[in-house]
């Protein structure tokens, strides 16, 4: 795939209807597969959110605290469309997990149950301190964005663990990676770095949290073919 940003990668690969992201909680028994198709749907909507509501622009920073979830990834891509860096510092924007661990100007929460869904009920603290809860709102946005203002090769991308990077310098970086790879828990910047070679290479990546992901359940029923790994240039995790 040539490209000169991180924009609409989803929406380029060569399979659409191939998965690109599964996630599979070994404790709870939940399993989803997006294909790409259906992760540029979702990265849409959430952008489309992020520009209406969040009024987020080119160099808007967002601070991602979600685990290494399918939701990462989406606002990892949603991230990247609008222009906007994924930081882990001087954040405008904060996205939380049920733990609402946010503090930024604008917060935002996601109850990380199936299909996106919002709260059941809503914590009395979600309105409290202030959070919207991503799962009432990111459904209703429309499922095509298209950028006023898109970023370009030098905008930043990525600014964590005091390494800053621009999706021409990720672009340069991250080598294509064709194989399905198993990923258990870990940083956002390897998940980020992961995401980006599997969209570049038509590979996929299967999310395993919970019990022992190289056990029956994990590796060996999701067909993984590579264990989880880093691009060469990514950051040491």
């Amino acid at each position: 795939m040539k490209t000169s940003t991180l924009a609409g990668l989803a929406e380029r690969v060569a399979d659409p209807s191939a998965p690109l992201v599964t996630y599979y909680d070994l404790d709870s028994g939940e399993r989803v597969e997006l294909s790409a198709t259906t992760v540029a749907n979702w990265v849409a909507k959430t952008s489309n959110y992020l520009v209406d509501e969040a009024d987020a622009t080119i160099g808007t920073r967002i601070r991602i605290g979600l685990p290494t979830h399918w939701l990462r990834c989406v606002w990892v891509l949603a991230a990247w469309h609008v222009g906007a860096t994924v930081a882990d510092e001087r954040a405008d924007i904060g996205v939380s997990g049920p733990d609402l661990e946010a503090d930024e100007p604008l917060r935002l929460a996601s109850a990380l149950l199936p299909f996106g869904a919002r709260f059941r009920p809503p914590p009395p603290e979600l309105l409290e301190r202030g959070f919207v809860d991503l799962g009432a709102e990111i459904p209703g946005h429309g499922d095509v964005f298209v950028p006023l203002d898109p970023p370009g090769p030098g905008t930043l991308a990525l600014d964590l663990d005091g390494r800053p990077a621009t999706h021409a310098d990720l672009l340069a970086e991250v080598a294509p990676e064709p194989a399905r790879l198993l990923v258990t828990p870990g940083p956002l910047a390897r998940d980020a770095y992961l995401l980006l070679g599997a969209l570049l290479g038509g590979g996929s990546l299967v999310l395993v949290a919970g019990g022992d992901p190289a056990g029956d359940g994990g590796a060996a029923r999701e067909r993984v073919a590579v264990q989880e790994q880093a691009t060469p240039a990514s950051p040491e995790v």
